[in-house]
């Protein structure tokens, strides 16, 4: 079959691979019949290639039709419609009982003390390969892939691998109360998402910052307040104090992560990193990585008194310097940690509906075949053309 691989810093390919088979008694072959790129998949084009091979499949947010089942497979059988969540999660285990799917005891990834195995997302996650591709195999057959029903477009679905339950989840977390407001720092895929949710949600005021007319047009026209922190000259925790009696937001969702714009030192030692040998790239990730924390330093000053800040966006730094002095005087919450889908799935199936209220139908900016994955992926980080959402069909 044909899927994208990754070739190294900033290259990916379009090649051939071996076809998927079944290797457990549980396992499903999924035809791919649209598959996304997202912002976490920008982190392994540029930051976290020492802990991936040449040849790695990328991908992970996968939807498409069962070709084949393992012997044991009740739940599904050939023909079937499904979505598949990007962690790996058995849907057994005590950690899935409680709704942290991506803690799953199962699929822990132990040789580097991480939680659940990710679809296509590096050593630190199991090194499984991703839906960036031709077919996939999904474990778990009977308790992973979500049913869905035929008739709407793929469009309708497919979010739910991913960016639904994240900005789901990332809006939980935040703890907007009825009528409240909630600040947030990034407007690609998963922030402009969370500003949709948060509205739908009660939010009263939600306001977005981010660096890009086309975005901020883009949220802008949903009802959220946007905020340029270029052309604010530096005023934007100003701005939002005015917009909300000088307190600040109830609640900021940082949907930027590790490679947030600012911070030249931090990601000029990304980049020396990245040309490490990669063993030795490895170990200095692991015990002293730093982020650009640009984003998260932003939310905890913008956010209120006894306020919460949510983190969605991801960090891999281990000696992340925190502002514990400023979190602990304002008497903050900080709520993080990677999307248990499989939890939120049943608040967000009854919103795709015909209504459409959160503008999934629409929410892909462009839809291009697999094959143009290598010039995507450059337009995606480079944020030209106005890319936020970028779906691929095989």
């Amino acid at each position: 079959m044909k899927a994208v691989t990754w070739q190294g810093r900033r290259k990916v390919s379009w090649e051939t691979v071996p076809d998927p088979e079944i290797q457990e008694r549980t396992d499903v072959i999924v035809r791919i019949t649209s598959t996304g790129l997202c912002g976490s998949d920008l982190h392994l084009y540029e930051v976290l290639g020492p802990f991936l091979d040449p040849g790695d499949v990328l991908g992970h947010e996968p939807m498409g039709v069962v070709e084949e089942v393992g012997p044991d497979v009740r739940r599904l059988a050939p023909g079937d419609r499904v979505v598949v969540p990007f962690n790996l999660s058995c849907g057994t285990c005590a950690m899935c009982g409680r709704g942290l799917h991506s803690q799953c005891e199962t699929t822990q990834v132990h040789a580097y003390g991480t939680g659940a195995a990710l679809f296509g997302y590096t050593k630190l996650y199991g090194q499984v390969p991703g839906a960036q591709a031709e077919y996939l195999r999904v474990p778990f057959g009977n308790t992973l892939p979500i049913p869905l029903p035929e008739g709407p477009p793929d469009d309708r679905f497919v979010y739910l691998s991913d960016v639904l339950p994240t900005a789901w989840q990332a809006v939980e977390y935040a703890d907007v109360p009825p009528g409240g407001s909630v600040a947030v720092l990034g407007l690609g895929p998963i922030g402009d998402m969370a500003c949709r949710i948060a509205l739908l949600r009660g939010a009263g005021l939600v306001i977005g910052v981010d660096p890009v007319r086309e975005r901020r047009d883009r949220a802008a026209a949903r009802g959220v307040r946007t905020l340029d922190p270029a052309a604010d000259d530096g005023e934007v925790v100003d701005r939002v104090r005015d917009l909300t009696d000088g307190r600040g937001p109830d609640a900021v969702i940082d949907a930027v992560g590790m490679e947030a714009h600012g911070a030249p030192v931090a990601r000029g030692l990304h980049s020396v990193v990245a040309h490490l040998p990669d063993a030795l790239a490895r170990r200095l990730m692991r015990r002293f990585g730093v982020d650009r924390l640009s984003a998260l330093y932003l939310a905890v000053e913008l956010v209120r008194r006894g306020g919460t800040v949510s983190l969605s966006g991801v960090y891999g730094g281990a000696a992340d310097p925190m502002p514990l002095l400023v979190m602990f005087d304002k008497q903050l919450r900080l709520h993080m940690g990677q999307a248990n889908v499989l939890r939120w799935v049943g608040d967000l199936m009854p919103l795709l509906t015909d209504e459409d209220p959160l503008g999934v139908d629409g929410f892909a900016t462009h839809r291009l075949p697999l094959s143009a994955a290598p010039d995507a992926y450059d337009m995606f980080q480079t944020k030209r053309d106005g890319a936020v959402k970028i779906l691929f069909r095989p």
